[in-house]
């Protein structure tokens, strides 16, 4: 065999062979490697992977999205459109760039009809999973909402960056076809991003400051700026101990029209909290046998289960009646004890507030005192209200609250969150409320939409879901559906309207509203608002808001309650009743129950308008219906039609059923 030697500057000689040869190629090859590692970490977890180039030329915000797989799933259908797919995808963001990133968000412009399931390492701002990402989603981080730059951070990957995995089920899509959003951008502001690059399966975008984009005057904030919603929520910690801490839960409505009628909360524990003690609040279930088999009994042993709050993941807590206000274990607490009620500010600021208090117990590994994080999944319902879908906890900067000594000092608390909830528009058939119309020149009234609330509840084998409801007589609107079909019947004989086999279904809304039209002449019109409380509990301090055309602005006065204009259009306005008829009653029994109808709990008051300065004015021909109605904050169904001003019209007779029916009204309060 054939050797050789390759000589050193110290005149050793080393002898060269195929086996020296091939361990020398080793160690070269691993020092290689070793001296090519990225000085700022690397994109994956396991650290195995290298950055995309297009991040290396990205001084910004880089963003990718990448198609993992898919899977069909059950049921297998022929219809393409119909069979849906499981999904798996991923998402990064990256902060390439000279300055910090507070609170990201990122959007994902899904186009498939995606239903999103799961998201590790962020949570979608437009509400919890599963998620309709129908028309796209907004991500924030969670738990990492800032991303740092590489220059303050060494090049740690984990302080810049932040990896999504995305789950989720995509519908109307081929088998080879595969799911790509549309866009990918980042929306905080003062940031601009071109149009994504897509090379197949993968897509990447390189957002920038905008040098023109003015940034607000204020204050400068550590964290997350607080932002503005329909119902805003902190989370605070005002103690904070190595095994528990104190936190306190602020709800702040701030929608003009916005309302809360025994409000509920529930959230997700997401590393086994539970609820030891509360204030201003209780939870609806109180089982010491869920903490003593679950993890926190394996832990504190010695603890008794008994006196403890709550145990549940996702606990359910209400506010507590005003007659333990001044409870001395539960009460106490400033904006608490209201029944669960939150008013408007427009009505009442003071009663737009709710707070209470719960102390939390952790679990290791989070037995210290900086070891603090939220619940997650943040829910808020009412009894008749608007639909809230609330984001994420955002961090934010501690809140501030007088100090307790009465000195002119302020009191931080530790750490502080805000969740954001905004109010939907009901679906189709899922209102709380209705609306009917009527009007002085027509003698059928339009009465609520068939299934305006819903039908979920009834047999619809037994009368139409799909069918418009038949005209009535404006007396009918005065006893429940159950005790309409002889009047319906009867009248669509008595008017030439053909009578289906099948009759439609009811309305099932548990407050109807009635808007007629009362009178029409040259300088002004009036109308009549009924409002029937159908449920068998009373509504405090009601509230109805109608938003009008640009008949709107010729409101003048309501005569039986207190009227208000909803700024900043002017066209909307409040409705509420006078001193001492702020209650809406509910349904009672008739005079003679086995004979009488119940009878609906009523309010009802003439309404006046002006055609001043407001050319073109048509109350026929719908500007003198309502485009929206509101009961309690809750946006009400409106009919698909308004009564029509048929060429043969007869004033006077139409006059006359108007009157017949304010008297019956009259007569029934």
């Amino acid at each position: 065999m054939m050797k050789k030697a390759i000589e050193v500057k110290t005149g050793m000689k080393i002898p060269w062979n195929g086996s020296y040869s091939l361990s020398l190629l080793i160690l070269l090859s691993s020092t290689l490697f070793l001296c090519n590692g990225q000085d700022y970490g690397t994109p994956t977890e396991d650290g195995a992977g290298e950055p995309p180039p297009e991040m290396a030329r990205c001084n910004g915000i880089f963003m990718s999205y990448s198609f993992v797989s898919k899977e069909r799933e059950y049921p297998h259908v022929k219809n393409v459109t119909a069979q849906s797919w499981a999904f798996k995808s991923t998402a990064m963001i990256v902060n390439a760039g000279k300055e910090e990133l507070t609170g990201w968000q990122m959007f994902i412009g899904f186009r498939h009809k995606e239903l999103i399931v799961s998201a590790t390492g962020a949570s979608p701002m437009d509400g919890d999973f599963p998620l309709d990402a129908s028309n796209g989603t907004t991500f924030v981080g969670s738990p990492n909402t800032d991303l740092k730059t590489s220059i303050l951070t060494a090049g740690d990957f984990t302080q810049i960056s932040t990896n999504i995995e995305i789950t989720g089920t995509v519908f109307g899509v081929g088998k080879s076809v595969m799911p790509m959003p549309k866009t990918l951008k980042l929306v905080n502001d003062g940031w601009e991003c071109p149009a994504a690059k897509r090379k197949g399966g993968n897509m990447n975008v390189c957002c920038k400051r905008n040098p023109k984009f003015k940034v607000k005057t204020g204050p400068k904030t550590k964290f997350a700026p607080r932002r503005h919603g329909d119902l805003n929520i902190v989370y605070d910690v005002l103690q904070s101990f190595s095994s528990n801490y104190l936190a306190q839960v602020t709800i702040d409505n701030e929608n003009p029209l916005g309302r809360l009628d025994r409000w509920n909360v529930t959230w997700e524990w997401m590393r086994g909290e539970f609820i030891n003690t509360m204030r201003g609040a209780y939870t609806h279930k109180r089982d010491p046998s869920e903490c003593l088999y679950s993890k926190a009994g394996q832990y504190y042993k010695d603890l008794d289960f008994s006196q403890v709050m709550n145990c549940q993941k996702k606990p359910a807590i209400s506010d507590l009646p005003p007659e333990m206000k001044d409870d001395k274990v539960m009460g106490k607490l400033p904006f608490c004890c209201k029944n669960g009620t939150l008013l408007p500010p427009l009505m009442d600021p003071s009663k737009s507030r709710s707070m209470f208090q719960l102390q939390v117990w952790k679990l290791p590994p989070d037995l210290n005192r900086t070891a603090l994080y939220p619940p997650q999944h943040w829910k808020v319902d009412g009894v008749l209200n608007p639909q809230y879908k609330c984001g994420p906890p955002v961090r934010v900067d501690p809140s501030q609250f007088p100090d307790s000594s009465g000195l002119p000092a302020v009191t931080y608390a530790i750490s502080s969150w805000q969740i954001v909830c905004n109010i939907t528009k009901p679906k189709a058939q899922a209102s709380r409320c209705c609306v009917s119309f009527s009007a002085y020149y027509n003698n059928s009234a339009i009465p609520c939409n068939t299934c305006a609330c819903g039908c979920n509840d009834i047999d619809t084998n037994t009368c139409n879901a799909d069918r418009n409801p038949l005209l009535l007589p404006p007396d009918a609107l005065l006893v429940p559906f159950d005790n309409r079909t002889l009047k319906a019947k009867a009248w669509a004989k008595q008017n030439h309207m053909p009578i289906p086999k099948k009759l439609p279904c009811p309305d099932n809304c548990g407050v109807s509203i009635n808007w007629h039209v009362n009178t029409d002449y040259r300088n002004g019109w009036t109308a009549r608002l009924t409002v029937f409380n159908w449920r068998d509990f009373a509504f405090e301090d009601w509230f109805v808001a109608v938003e009008m055309g640009k008949s709107g602005k010729g409101y003048e006065n309501v005569y039986s309650f207190n009227g208000t204009r909803v700024p900043p259009n002017n066209r909307t306005v409040m409705f509420q009743g006078l001193p001492g008829l702020n209650y809406l009653v509910g349904q009672v029994n008739g005079t003679h129950p086995l004979r009488d109808p119940p009878v609906p709990g009523k309010q009802q008051s003439v309404i006046s308008f002006t055609k001043k300065n407001i050319n073109g004015l048509k109350i026929a021909e719908g500007d003198g219906f309502p485009t929206k109605l509101f009961f309690n904050g809750e946006e009400c169904a409106l009919p698909k039609h308004f009564p029509k001003k048929s060429s043969g019209h007869r004033g006077g007779i139409s006059v006359l059923m108007s009157l017949v029916f304010a008297m019956a009204a009259a007569f029934a309060l």
